[in-house]
């Protein structure tokens, strides 16, 4: 395991409120104290209050990018770990975030286990190289996220989310008793 305390904090800064959110469950059951935040902005509130022990950001967000904010977590909490996070995976990218103080960069979909496994291993640390792959989501998995930011967006309603989606309320209801893919 990567901490030694219960209760290490650990920021995950994302635009998407799903993976934000499973991210931040999956890491609160691993012992961590996880904090949220949706751009660069939530980030910095958090900052002001808080220096995280370990940070996930995605690197491609509305506004301000996440290589900002790791300058400016480096600024503001250097003892701050940082990984990024994105879904568009290329040697660039990663060499970019890598040269600005990224402990390491994981292409999505990546789930909580890939990212404590990032911040173990750090080729600038003596750790594995970086390996840059592009893992496409599944059909499945796309349709899940897309039917559940539409959900969200909806407020929870289902009849209003299957009219928006354009399929029937059974059809929605069906899908959302079945597990994620």
């Amino acid at each position: 395991m990567l901490h030694d305390e219960i209760g290490e904090t650990f920021l995950v800064v994302d635009d998407d409120e799903l993976l934000r959110g499973r991210l931040a469950r999956a890491l609160h059951v691993r012992g961590y104290r996880p904090l949220v935040a949706g751009n660069f902005d939530e980030a910095m509130d958090v900052l002001a209050l808080e220096q995280p022990h370990y940070a996930v950001v995605d690197l491609n967000m509305p506004g301000r990018s996440g290589l900002e904010l790791l300058a400016e977590i480096q600024r503001k909490s250097p003892k701050t770990r940082c990984v990024m996070l994105t879904g568009y995976g290329s040697i660039t990218t990663a060499v970019e975030a890598m040269r600005a103080g990224a402990w390491n960069y994981v292409t999505k979909p990546a789930d909580a286990e890939q990212i404590l496994a990032a911040f173990q291993d750090s080729p600038e640390r003596g750790g594995r190289s970086v390996e840059i792959q592009y893992k496409p989501q599944t059909l499945a998995e796309t349709e899940w996220d897309h039917i559940h930011r539409v959900l969200a967006d909806c407020g929870d309603n289902i009849s209003e989310a299957a009219r928006q989606l354009g399929i029937p309320r059974r059809t929605l209801q069906r899908k959302l008793k079945k597990r994620a893919p």
